[in-house]
């Protein structure tokens, strides 16, 4: 099948991941090892279902290819379309997955100091339920405290990621939770906001 057609087909459906993760699948399986120049092409695309696809495919190769990763750490949490910076939030625990999560530790902590709330936010969505992944699991303290640390950003965008990330931490890891809200100081707005996501649980 033509990358055309691949394009056209995708740009049909506007819900969900599955048919863009297909699509990719069959680009990155074809003969021309171009992938990479083929990604950053969909990236100026107007569909937002394209873009999605580039931040996908980049996504596959960032573990093996610098230039990918550096493209999803800067030019990706640009783009003002939801939905491609969730297909970035999925980029990135694969790149993690691939590498191991410990082994990524240091990037993580770089990733969740960016001045970009919507990378900020891709970091903390792409590893919502740490504590079901590797090395977090058998350390879930370590992901309640990198994920708390921005429970007073700026920005609401990711407030809001982060009290449902511990949130959902909190259905494993109840005591944990409430020991780390217990120390957070409610006269401050912004703390006071993502704290009524976290006690949700």
């Amino acid at each position: 099948m033509q990358i055309q057609q691949i394009l056209d087909d995708i740009k049909k459906i506007e819900h969900g991941f599955k048919h863009i993760i297909e699509a990719g699948n069959k680009i990155l399986s074809a003969p021309d090892k171009r992938h990479f120049d083929v990604a950053k092409g969909l990236l100026a695309d107007k569909n937002y279902q394209v873009r999605m696809l580039g931040t996908y495919i980049l996504g596959q190769l960032a573990p093996n290819n610098q230039d990918a990763l550096s493209i999803l750490e800067t030019q990706i949490p640009l783009d003002n379309n939801w939905r491609v910076q969730e297909m970035l939030a999925k980029a990135l625990d694969h790149y993690c997955q691939m590498l191991g999560y410990e082994q990524c530790l240091q990037a993580i902590k770089r990733w969740l100091s960016d001045e970009n709330a919507n990378f900020k936010r891709a970091v903390v969505e792409g590893f919502r339920i740490w504590t079901s992944r590797p090395y977090f699991s058998e350390n879930p303290a370590v992901a309640i405290a990198l994920i708390s640390k921005h429970k007073a950003d700026p920005s609401e965008y990711l407030r809001k990621s982060v009290g449902n990330a511990l949130r959902d931490i909190g259905k494993k890891h109840p005591d944990m939770i409430r020991n780390e809200i217990a120390t957070w100081d409610l006269s401050e707005s912004k703390t006071k906001f993502t704290y009524k996501y976290v006690i949700k649980f």
